[in-house]
Parts: structure tokens; C-alpha cells; sequence
């Protein structure tokens, strides 16, 4: 019996031959990740039990990205815990105010995550870095306090689900439109610990930045990890970045997969997914008119370079709806400069919109964009759960940034191509 991409990692780093699904494992890990709310709790585990050394301080990362800069005093003591870890144990990858980034947006930027690695974050959007070829998954705490005196963790190995891709997008279709038209399809628990293996013709027409997108949703379909194939679009991102040599794993042609579904990317449109899950999608030609009060534009999900470029190109020489506030938010400082650099802030700015340091601020209901009651906003984030960005009686409509972009200039969700 073959295996899939997924299960071929797992299988490295549990030093087998071979693994299959509904199998134990116990897997040897190339980072473990921590954010500031995470790692906290991971701090105190890691005290608790006795520990007195991390199992390598080259393969932890630590961001402070989600309250940051500190929005109140109990945000500031969470930052302030994992300065001290950091400090005490020399770790390589600690990222502060002033070098941070969105942590999922960060770590492939950095190098530090990438094909073949085997990766476990106390986030649960660790998933992202399946668009480069690792098997990536969030975790508990406890977890990540484990993986950091240890170097291991247990996995039981995923079920696969085949997700082929065929021919190209339109105009304004993105990676964000083609994860949420798959959860559209198989809803939020139609992946439930299974991986989401991509495949098809239609992978080499997404961008990285496109595959970070969709890989970053794998959990909102309930999946254990999303995964693509590595080809040279993820070579050429990687040269000169990754900070190891990269492992190329292909899945077997006798790979077995629970299901199999097909993507024409050509026939999809602009989707929107409404409250208060991400399933509930409607393409943009059946939204109507909903008046919103946000825009945000940014987070794990879509705050790269080429989301802001997008953004821009619809925003430029036109004005935010004066009933509308809409936030910008960098994934990264280098995704910052370079915006600054193509005049991408100044298009922001001068259509009335907040160009932000890098956080994840709104999309938990952290700070900077919270939302009150009865307020609407559509986003780019990655959920929209009830009380998700806000106020219980809030409403989230997760949409791709030329959507956001287009919405904030028509005060209603809107789409870009009928956009005055």
C-alpha cells in the first residue's frame, strides 16, 4: 500500500519504513512554535514538570504577534514571561516588537520552516506550511512545552483526502476563494483529522502566496494539515532562504485517499463566507448588498506582499466610504518596508484607510479593529465565529482582499470588477 505526502514525512521522522493511517507515531521535530498567548502556558508546563533545557534553541521559535504591541498590562506580563524563557534559554528565533511578524506569514519569510520538515506550532493556523511542501499541524500547549524538552511529539497519522486543482484562475480569484469554496463544499468538519493533499495542473498557476492561503485554512475544514506538492515554484521561493536542505517527498501513485474531489479554478468566482462559520459561502453575484462598518485587510491568511498589491491596485486614487474604517495590517516588517517602498502604504493612506504594524490585533478580537455590537466587517482573516472580531452580536464575512478592498470603497460587500 502506498503512502501520501503527509504520511511519508511522518514516516521519516518516526524512522520507519512505512506508516499508515489511524497508526502511532512518534515523530522527531524540526521547530516548535510559540506565539504570546501560547507560549505562556507552554512556559508554565515546561516549569512545572522540572525541565532545565530545551532539546535544541535553534528549533524553537518564539513570536510576539497576537497582543502586540502590548494592548493592555496582562498582555505586557505574557510578553514579559517569554522574553525571560528566551533570555534564560538562548533561543535563536525569538521575535519581539520591531523584528516580528504574523508568525505564519514570519517563519517562511525567515527560512525557518520548509519541504520535508515536520513542524508543530501552538497555534492551530501551524497548517500554513504545508504550501511548501512540510508537514505542519497546530497543537496544545502542553504539547509545545514537550516538543521543547524533548524534540518529539506523538501523532496518530492521518486518513488523506485528494484535492486535485485543474487549469487557471480568473481575475480576482485567489487562493482565499479556492479554500473557501472547498470548505463551502465539505464544510468545517469535512476534513476532520485528515490531510488535505493538493494536487493537479492547476497548482502551478498559484502562487506561494496563494498556496500559504489555502494551507493556512486546512483547519477551518477540520484538518490535521493541508499539504502541496513541491515543484519549482517552491524551489525558487526557498533558494537562498531555507535554512537547510530541502526533502522532497511525492506521494505514491497507490496512495490511498477517503475521497477525491475537483477543482475547475476557472469556473470559480469571488467567495464570500458569511457568519458564523466558513462553510457558509456564497460566490460575490449572491451576496446583495450588505452594508458594512470594517474592512481588514491582512492576518496569517492574507497579509503578504501580493495581498497588499491587490488591495492596492483597487484602492489607489479612491476613497474609503466615510461610514467605513479600513485596517491595513503588514504580515511582516520586511512586507511593511516593501510596501513602503512600492507606494502601496501611500495608496492606503490617502484613500482613508490605517496602515498598521504588524499584528493579528482584530482577527481574534485582540485589539486595533475590535467590533461592536451590530457592527459588520468583512475580512480577510480566517474564522468568523460568533464574538470572533468582537461584540456577540457582530457579524464577520471572510472574503479575499480584493473583496475587503473593493467593500471598503463601496461601504457594502462588494464586487471588484463592478466597482465605480
Amino acid at each position: 500500500m502506498g503512502m501520501t505526502m503527509t504520511q511519508k514525512i511522518l514516516a521519516a521522522h518516526a524512522g520507519l519504513d512505512c506508516v499508515e493511517a489511524g497508526q502511532l507515531i512518534e515523530a522527531k521535530l524540526d521547530l516548535v512554535l510559540g506565539n504570546d498567548i501560547t507560549s505562556p502556558v507552554a512556559i508554565n508546563e515546561f516549569e512545572k514538570c522540572g525541565a532545565s533545557s530545551v532539546f535544541d534553541k535553534d528549533k524553537i521559535a518564539l513570536v510576539l504577534d497576537h497582543f502586540t504591541p502590548n494592548k493592555d498590562i496582562k498582555a505586557a506580563e505574557q510578553c514579559r514571561q517569554v522574553r525571560g524563557f528566551a533570555e534564560k534559554y538562548q533561543i535563536t528565533n525569538f521575535f519581539d516588537v520591531g523584528q516580528m511578524g504574523i508568525e505564519h506569514a514570519l517563519l517562511p519569510e525567515k527560512g525557518l520552516v520548509g519541504p520535508g520538515d515536520c513542524v508543530i506550532g501552538a497555534d492551530s493556523h501551524t497548517c500554513t506550511y504545508g504550501a511548501l511542501g512540510a508537514f505542519s499541524t497546530g497543537v496544545g500547549s502542553t504539547d509545545m512545552a514537550a516538543g521543547m524538552i524533548s524534540g518529539k511529539t506523538w501523532f496518530k497519522v492521518p486518513s488523506a483526502i485528494r484535492v486535485v486543482l485543474k487549469n487557471k484562475p480568473a481575475k480576482w480569484v485567489s487562493g482565499k476563494d479556492v479554500i473557501l469554496h472547498l470548505i463551502g463544499m465539505i464544510g468545517v468538519d469535512g476534513a476532520l483529522y485528515r490531510s488535505l493533499e493538493f494536487t493537479g495542473d492547476g497548482v502551478k498557476e498559484l502562487s506561494i502566496d496563494d498556496r500559504l492561503s489555502i494551507a493556512n485554512m486546512a483547519i477551518e475544514a477540520g484538518a490535521k494539515n493541508g499539504i502541496f506538492p513541491v515543484d519549482e515554484v517552491t524551489l525558487a521561493y526557498e533558494k537562498d532562504r531555507f535554512q537547510r536542505e530541502p526533502v522532497v517527498y511525492t506521494a505514491d501513485e497507490d496512495a490511498v485517499y477517503d475521497e477525491t474531489y475537483e477543482i475547475d479554478l476557472s469556473q470559480l468566482r469571488p467567495t464570500v463566507a458569511f457568519p458564523h462559520l466558513p462553510e457558509n459561502t456564497r460566490v460575490i453575484d449572491n451576496v446583495g448588498e450588505i452594508r458594512i462598518d470594517q474592512s481588514v485587510i491582512g492576518s496569517c491568511t492574507n497579509g503578504r506582499i501580493e495581498d497588499l498589491r491587490i488591495a492596492a491596485s483597487i484602492l489607489k486614487g479612491k476613497k474609503v466610504a466615510k461610514h467605513v474604517r479600513c485596517i491595513v495590517l503588514p504580515g511582516t516588517q520586511a512586507i511593511y518596508l516593501q510596501a513602503l517602498r512600492e507606494g502601496l502604504a501611500e495608496i492606503f493612506v490617502e484613500a482613508g484607510a490605517v496602515f498598521s504594524t504588524p499584528t493579528c490585533g482584530p482577527c481574534l478580537g485582540g485589539h486595533m479593529g475590535i467590533l461592536g455590537k451590530g457592527e459588520r466587517a468583512v475580512s480577510t482573516t480566517n474564522r468568523n465565529f460568533v464574538g470572533r472580531m468582537g461584540h456577540v452580536e457582530s457579524e464577520v464575512y471572510l472574503a479575499s482582499p480584493a473583496i475587503a478592498a473593493a467593500s471598503a470603497v463601496a461601504g457594502y460587500i462588494a464586487d471588484p470588477d463592478k466597482l465605480d
